[in-house]
């Protein structure tokens, strides 16, 4: 069994050979938009201000895709040396930029299913704070500056853990210190003032999702017998159809834009959190 997983069993003949014929995360891309209206997740957090909260954008999404996974538990699975296997934790890369600088650093939060938003923010700014520092501030970082300071190291390194990963055997300390070995990746593009993009998915490791969000925008919709603009949050999607079917994502995207919609409803732990198997 992997540090990070247990593998699916009984799952589905096409699945099974899905994970045999597109042997790399990089073959099994798909991507989608979502436009997200914008109205009422700002009427919340304006909402929950006055109750005496601060809730970003950013911990407001990861707050509606943590319960959308706690209802449709599939989106937590990856795929490594042809096998799906469920994920034992559920955590979410993230970059955060330092003070002064062009570049960042890139580890990962934890949640646990059971999260509200409250504590979710709550991990998100404990994130955000520990990562703004100067130097080395996380696992990641030093597991780099170390893999750097031979040369040649970084070579057999990277290549090392390629192998170890393949076969299940990357120890946990690797797996913890690693941003490809998440749940999914989020990155605000919208806070440096551009647009979503459809961000490649890694082929080491085991992030089967990259969602970014990009600058505002008005998009053109119904309304009875005329055409009116909403402003939106537009969302890039990538994902590896490896881990479900079609039908299962567009179920769970339907249900991470109504949570979002109703923002409300990511105040109480959910009522029931489905398991994988």
């Amino acid at each position: 069994m992997r540090a990070d997983g247990k593998r699916v069993k009984n799952i589905p003949p096409m699945y099974a050979v899905a994970a045999h014929i597109m042997a790399k995360r990089s073959d099994a891309c798909n991507s989608i938009e979502l436009n997200i209206p914008l109205e009422p997740m700002q009427n919340y957090l304006r909402d929950v201000r006055a109750r005496g909260h601060n809730i970003s954008h950013l911990a407001l999404i990861i707050a509606a895709f943590l319960r959308t996974t706690a209802e449709y538990p599939f989106l937590n699975r990856f795929v490594v040396n042809k096998t799906i296997y469920a994920r034992n934790e559920f955590a979410v890369g993230m970059v955060v930029l330092k003070p002064g600088q062009l570049d960042g650093t890139m580890n990962k939060m934890y949640f646990e299913l059971e999260d509200d938003i409250f504590e979710v923010q709550k991990k998100v700014d404990a994130y955000v704070d520990e990562n703004r520092g100067a130097g080395e501030t996380n696992s990641t970082d030093k597991l780099i500056s170390t893999l750097l300071k031979i040369p040649g190291l970084c070579r057999f390194g990277v290549c090392m853990f390629k192998l170890l990963d393949k076969w299940g055997l990357l120890p946990r300390s690797i797996i913890k210190a690693s941003p490809f070995h998440t749940s999914f990746v989020i990155s605000n593009l919208a806070s440096i003032r551009t647009n979503h993009i459809f961000h490649h998915i890694y082929d080491f490791g085991t992030t089967s999702m990259i969602l970014t969000m990009g600058n505002s925008r008005e998009v053109p919709k119904r309304v009875g017998g005329e055409i009116k603009f909403e402003k939106c949050m537009p969302f890039g999607l990538v994902m590896d159809e490896r881990i479900c079917s079609g039908s299962y994502y567009a179920l769970a995207f339907r249900r991470l834009s109504e949570y979002l919609r109703d923002p409300k409803l990511l105040e109480e732990p959910p009522r029931a959190v489905n398991k994988d198997i």
